[in-house]
């Protein structure tokens, strides 16, 4: 074991001549207080990277190996860094670097982007603590830069119903076999996250949308297509940062790539392949042969959103976008940050993920030779119904305003009355729309999902459920959005009287063509407040046939 005396203190790298290994021990060789040993499977692989960065000490070290552990206590690490992976294949034992690492006396940082495998460290804690050692993990892009990010841009806010991080390399960027491993088993597969304070699943490489990553200090990353991933944010950052949804994207620059995983991730949903994760050779091969395309510019990008602590709603993001190939460092070094604050005993014992364990200013003094721009942009964040209504918005009950105001995802519990209208077509007309059953009293969820500039509202009366689709129909502030369900498609003229917002129709279209005045359907809708807490009358009736349904009721978050 390397006590702490030793002027120069040793520190082996697990994978350390892989893609982001390599960045690190690069990194690290740079101080001179560290002596960096290179390690991996592969010894000729270790020799040959030593040789050509001109430094560090190539040792051979297999996690697999029974004698790991005697391995390891024979090099005499002040740290062990494990960026190998990918973590979330690490199989019965996940831990075995870590706790080898501890037995011998060293402190431990990994690179982990697997939720459970980061969350699932916090095992070692009372070893750690009792050795007085330090065992991180998610030492990398997430969660360790982004919490940092997190804990800086959340000042400012009552609370965060959003934190969403987007990450978009330029195709140029190298990609390790085990990176891509690490995306491949989880495409086409269940990834929980949180979303509208409720524990649920999306489905790895779905959501498909393109983003733009924007910066006061460069020149904007182009759209690009994106997905959802799994990622340690998404198990941690709601407890942390109590975030009522978090959500984790990335991307592939060149879009048939990025397509074409989407697409091959029905094979994983229809349960055809179990995952993809066995032809990621094949999908190395495909990646280099078009690592000539697309750019060297990649970025990343951290989202809030949620009320201010001045009452208006609130968006702060912070961007990062790297040029000339420097994105693949940036994995790296919070890494490098926290071994110098380990040198100089300035991190707490004890087995966590690293959240908060370095600053932004910490990353952008250890960027600053890199081609990395970042900033901070602030901005007051507008809901669908605020920008339909403009002004006006702010004049409806406090109970109102706040169901119109979903980020990302919201959900809503309460009771409705239903009663259906008396003619014979009744029953077809409801079928068809998707309107509930008569009842006195009967449950209903709502959720709503802020998709890009639409919103999806999603009706449960007790197990019959009712969909639609808002936007906005013409300019922010004409107060005029249109309502979709299925083929039909309803322009709503907004009006806020006494108080309650009303919902006329004033348009309708079914499949495109525009339905006539004798046969479009009457909304006598209002949403009110009553004892602090949200109130709807939903009535509908259509011209020549009269009252088709009329739904009454309450909501409360839930």
């Amino acid at each position: 074991m390397l006590t702490d005396q030793c002027a120069v203190k040793r520190i082996v790298v697990l994978g350390g001549y892989g893609v982001f290994g390599g960045l690190l021990s690069q990194a690290l060789l740079r101080d001179n207080q560290f002596d960096v040993v290179v390690a991996g499977r592969t010894i000729e692989k270790a020799q040959a990277f030593c040789t050509s960065i001109g430094g560090g000490s190539p040792a051979f070290l297999d996690r697999a190996d029974p004698a790991f552990g005697d391995a390891l206590a024979r090099l005499g690490p002040f740290i062990t860094i494990d960026a190998a992976g990918p973590f979330q294949l690490y199989g019965q034992n996940p831990y075995q670097v870590a706790e080898a690492a501890l037995e011998i006396g060293s402190h431990y940082l990994d690179l982990s982007d697997d939720p459970g495998f980061t969350h699932g460290i916090t095992r070692l804690n009372d070893r750690a603590g009792t050795l007085g050692l330090v065992a991180l993990s998610g030492v990398s892009s997430v969660p360790a830069l982004s919490s940092a990010v997190v804990e800086t841009l959340q000042e400012g806010f009552r609370e965060i119903d959003l934190i969403e991080t987007t990450i978009l390399p330029g195709n140029r960027a190298p990609r390790g076999l085990s990176v891509i491993r690490a995306i491949l088993s989880q495409i086409g597969r269940p990834v929980m996250v949180t979303r509208g304070g409720r524990s649920t699943y999306v489905t790895g490489w779905s959501g498909l949308e393109k983003r733009k990553i924007t910066s006061t200090s460069t020149a904007d990353l182009e759209h690009r297509w994106s997905s959802f991933v799994g990622s340690p944010d998404l198990a941690l950052f709601p407890k942390q940062y109590g975030a009522e949804s978090v959500l984790f994207r990335a991307g592939i620059e060149l879009p048939f790539l990025h397509i074409g995983l989407y697409l091959l991730s029905f094979l994983v949903r229809m349960r055809l392949v179990k995952t993809l994760e066995p032809a990621s050779k094949i999908f190395q091969t495909i990646a280099d042969w078009f690592g000539p395309f697309g750019s060297d510019r990649g970025g990343m990008q951290v989202l809030l959103q949620g009320p201010g602590k001045d009452g208006n709603n609130l968006e702060r993001v912070w961007s990062l976008i790297a040029e000339a190939g420097d994105g693949p460092h940036i994995p790296a070094v919070a890494a490098n940050v926290l071994c110098q604050k380990l040198a100089t005993k300035s991190v707490a014992p004890g087995a966590r993920a690293c959240l908060g364990e370095v600053t932004l200013k910490d990353i952008d003094a250890a960027t600053a030779h890199l081609s990395v721009a970042t900033s901070i942009q602030t901005k007051t964040w507008k809901p669908l119904f605020e920008q339909a209504l403009g002004a006006s918005f702010w004049t409806l009950p406090k109970e109102v305003r706040e169901l119109h105001r979903t980020s990302d995802q919201r959900n809503w519990v309460g009771k409705a009355e239903i009663t259906r209208g008396g003619s014979w077509l009744v029953p077809a007309i409801c079928g068809i729309a998707g309107f509930p059953k008569e009842a006195a009293q009967r449950p209903i969820a709502v959720t709503i999902t802020a998709c890009g500039d639409k919103e999806v509202w999603c009706r449960d009366f007790g197990g019959r459920v009712m969909r639609s689709v808002l936007s906005l129909a013409q300019d922010p502030g004409d107060g005029i959005v249109t309502e979709r369900f299925g083929a039909a498609a309803f322009d709503i003229g907004l009006e806020i009287k006494n108080g309650a917002l009303m919902f006329p129709v004033s348009k309708g279209r079914l499949f495109g063509i525009s339905i006539p005045k004798w046969l479009l359907p009457i909304s006598e809708t209002q949403e009110t407040s009553e004892d602090n807490r949200f109130c709807f009358d939903v009535k509908v009736s259509i011209p020549l046939i009269g009252p088709i349904v009329r739904y009454r009721g309450w909501l409360e978050p839930g």
